[in-house]
């Protein structure tokens, strides 16, 4: 048979490899994909609560790193158990459905209560397609190339939770990533890097061919030290910049509202980090935690960058997209664009870590339409940004007795 490869782009997400296989003799075929990008910073755990037969419709990524599980059931299709596949949630079920009954006829011949056990629990995998009660879908990723759509963007969807954690050590040695990291080299107080852009050698995350990243710690008035790293690619011109908070994670998360009453609004300074979510209330929006990554611009930057990111959804694109669903994205795009001209609108950025920052025009003095309020951290807040299993004092070796 032939083999064609294929190496395609996402939107919304990253490059994947697409091989079909077919057999002129038998007329047999098989696809399957394979992440052509980097391993991720963080893994990925999609929980899905499907209570529809459209939640079935869903696509779903799911390398062969990734593991898919049914709390209801107690069934898990273990990671590295099968190849990567493009499919939607019902497309899984059915791809478990055919790997139980490949050996069914064998199992019936040599041990008949197995063979009845599974036969009965391939029936309710098939109940689970006709969505009569509702069950949980768990894809769980720890390289973190994995992806579940959501329908409803760029609105959030309340059936679907997404989490990035920290890759276990066992993880890590998985997926062939070493486990201890290099000495770091001891700090020289003489050095100062605070007037010095720091340069170093990385891949364009376009085309792949070498690039340089530079790096530079910059203060923001009224606020705290950030790092701004940007890469440009002379081979085919891409440039991307990103802005990391220089400090630690503050006391009390931040939530930061400005009600926007004139053009000149659009003009404040903003510091969005990778942890915070951004709300427009009025356009029923919600820009999740991790969207967009960590960005310093101006309120007008950051909504050009929303509307791109809306423009660019995958799913109105093709014969993938219905009319109702781009009616809605383009309805949303001409308020968005109402709100950078004449409509008013409140603008909140709420972040846990307490690293995010809006301009206040006024400083030192209060601003009438920007509110800065501090809160106290959930637990699942905690856990999410690792702080609840990190000790900072007294973690060192108690001495022994009679020292």
């Amino acid at each position: 048979g032939v083999t064609r490869l294929l190496l395609t782009r996402i939107p919304f997400f990253k490059e994947i490899i697409v091989s079909s296989f077919s057999c002129p003799s038998c007329s047999w075929s098989n696809t399957e994909i394979q992440a052509a990008g980097r391993i991720q910073e963080q893994g990925v755990r999609y929980t899905l609560a499907v209570s529809s037969r459209q939640d079935m419709n869903r696509e779903v990524v799911k390398t062969e790193c990734a593991s898919a599980r049914i709390p209801e059931l107690d069934f898990e299709i273990p990671a590295f158990s099968q190849k990567g596949v493009l499919t939607t949630i019902e497309g899984i079920i059915d791809r478990a459905v055919a790997g139980l009954e490949q050996d069914q006829p064998a199992r019936r011949a040599t041990d008949k209560e197995v063979a009845r056990k599974i036969d009965e629990f391939i029936g309710k995998l098939r109940q689970l397609k006709e969505v009569n009660s509702p069950f949980t879908f768990v894809l769980d990723d720890p390289s973190g190339n994995s992806f579940v759509e959501n329908p409803r963007a760029p609105q959030r969807d309340e059936a679907l939770v997404v989490a990035h954690y920290r890759r276990s050590p066992q993880q890590c040695a998985l997926l062939g990533l070493e486990g201890e990291e290099g000495e770091a080299r001891p700090p020289d107080a003489a050095e100062d890097l605070r007037d010095e852009v720091l340069q170093f050698n990385t891949n364009c995350p376009e085309c792949n061919a070498p690039a340089s990243t530079n790096m530079k710690l910059v203060q923001i008035p009224h606020f705290k030290e950030v790092i701004i790293m940007a890469t440009n690619c002379d081979s085919c011109g891409h440039r991307t910049n990103e802005v990391k908070s220089g400090g630690a994670i503050e006391p009390q998360g931040t939530r930061i509202t400005l009600r926007i009453t004139d053009p000149s609004d659009m003009t404040r300074d903003i510091l969005k980090s990778e942890t915070c979510s951004v709300e427009i209330p009025e356009l029923e929006f919600e820009l999740g935690m991790g969207a967009l990554g960590g960005k310093f611009t101006t309120l007008e930057g950051l909504l050009k960058d929303i509307r791109e990111l809306v423009e660019k959804n995958p799913f109105t694109l093709g014969d993938s997209s219905t009319p109702s669903r781009t009616g809605k994205l383009q309805e949303f795009i001409g308020r968005l664009q109402d709100v950078k001209g004449k409509a008013q609108a409140h603008f909140i950025m709420d972040d846990p870590a307490g690293n995010s920052y809006l301009q206040n025009v006024y400083a030192p003095e209060e601003d009438p339409e920007l509110r800065v309020q501090r809160y106290e951290r959930s637990f699942e807040q905690n856990e999410e940004l690792g702080l609840n299993d990190m000790k900072t004092e007294g973690y060192g070796p108690e001495p022994g007795p009679g020292r």
